[in-house]
């Protein structure tokens, strides 16, 4: 898919005046890791994909691999966010402010990324700004539902969404429910109009919200507590992935096998889980790593958490930023490289001088998160002493 994601917990965290360190050390740590997967589009595209445990190296699977916490954390963080924002204001002000904000996303992924992530609009891109916006604009009639009765719909969603049928050809009649449980599909919109990509669904990814706004409950109690509680819940999620997935019989569309090139890539083929949509055994994965990691960052603070709280505290800011300089380093690259731009992602042939490179991925990725640093610290100082409206959009 063309990009992973994009934080909408920046969009409610910035209008809360107390900010929570390990959510900004969190949200910091998988907006880093963010970056090498968006990298690699337009700087690493492999002959086959990088999750094919027939023709794929360990290395090369587990740059892919690690990149999954990203989606599922930033919008469990961004239910987490929405809660504390709840503290500071009305429910109707919570409301109001999620419908906007959410409409805001969607606009944006359009008109704004498209272009950035394709330099055209052959096809306009429904991917993660477009799903937290609609889960946002969910979230803001779901808010006045009782706690326990959302817990419940999240549950009931997550665990249950597998069990939903595929839609196998997207037509207009069906559109709609496409769009809920279905992707990643294309779907053309006429002759002389811009085909749709939809590489997120909507359903299961506001089921993650809205787990991320019941827990967010958690950051009133006492740190102890809440460390317990958050270690708790990382083990049973670990603990679902670990017996469902050893089952084999439900949890993820693609089932894992022995691997005759060892056992290495047995474990790959184990940890082989779906994204798009994502899976129970995807979200069980990833949301229990993070919910771990929140917890150990709640208890150990250093230079290095600080370095990463830089990032996580302007996270829109950082992700507008971090795909312009990717896009227009990877324009200029081609241009030089193969004598006209060539957007790796959408080619339709790749050139005959291109050869994949995983140390070119990591040389550039390193150079980009070194690159925003200062100006993402210098907007966390400006966000921080100046209060205009805009700011809250970014």
């Amino acid at each position: 898919m063309p990009y992973a994601l994009a934080d909408q917990s920046t969009l409610t965290s910035s209008s809360v005046k107390t900010r929570i360190a390990s959510i900004d050390i969190l949200r910091g740590l998988v907006m880093v890791i963010m970056a090498i997967d968006h990298v690699r589009d337009f700087w690493g595209v492999a002959p086959f994909r990088p999750e094919d445990v027939t023709q794929t190296s360990v290395p090369l699977f587990f740059t892919r691999w690690i990149t999954h916490l990203c989606a599922p954390t930033f919008v469990f963080l961004a239910g987490v966010s929405v809660f504390q924002l709840a503290q500071k204001r009305s429910r109707k002000e919570v409301s109001v402010f999620l419908l906007t904000r959410g409409l805001w996303l969607v606009v944006v992924e359009v008109v704004v990324f498209t272009f950035i992530v394709e330099w055209r609009y052959q096809f306009i891109i429904f991917a993660v700004l477009w799903v937290i916006g609609w889960s946002m604009i969910l979230l803001a009639a779901l808010i006045w539902l009782p706690r326990k009765v959302l817990a419940a719909l999240a549950i009931v969603v997550v665990a249950g969404h597998n069990l939903l049928p595929g839609i196998q050809a997207v037509t207009a009649s069906n559109l709609f429910p496409a769009l809920l449980v279905n992707s990643p599909f294309v779907f053309p919109l006429g002759e002389g109009m811009p085909t749709l990509l939809v590489a997120y669904t909507i359903l299961p990814w506001t089921a993650v919200m809205i787990a991320g706004y019941v827990v967010g409950h958690w950051f009133t109690l006492p740190a102890e507590r809440l460390n317990r509680q958050l270690c708790m819940l990382g083990v049973v999620l670990l603990g679902v992935f670990l017996v469902v997935r050893a089952l084999n019989v439900y949890g993820d569309p693609v089932p894992w096998s022995v691997q005759s090139r060892g056992w290495i890539f047995t474990v790959c083929s184990f940890l082989n889980v779906t994204k798009y949509p994502p899976s129970l055994l995807f979200l069980s994965v990833t949301i229990g790593i993070g919910v771990l990691l929140l917890s150990f960052f709640n208890r150990h603070q250093n230079r290095v958490t600080a370095w990463l709280q830089v990032f996580g505290q302007v996270p829109f800011f950082y992700f507008l930023l971090h795909f312009v300089v990717i896009s227009v380093a990877a324009y200029a690259w081609t241009v030089v490289a193969y004598g006209k731009p060539v957007n790796l992602s959408f080619a339709a042939e790749l050139p005959q001088a291109y050869a994949f490179r995983l140390w070119r991925i990591y040389l550039v990725w390193a150079l980009v998160v070194a690159a925003l640093y200062f100006p993402c610290r210098w907007f966390g100082h400006y966000r921080k002493k100046h209060a205009y409206w805009w700011l809250s959009y970014l």
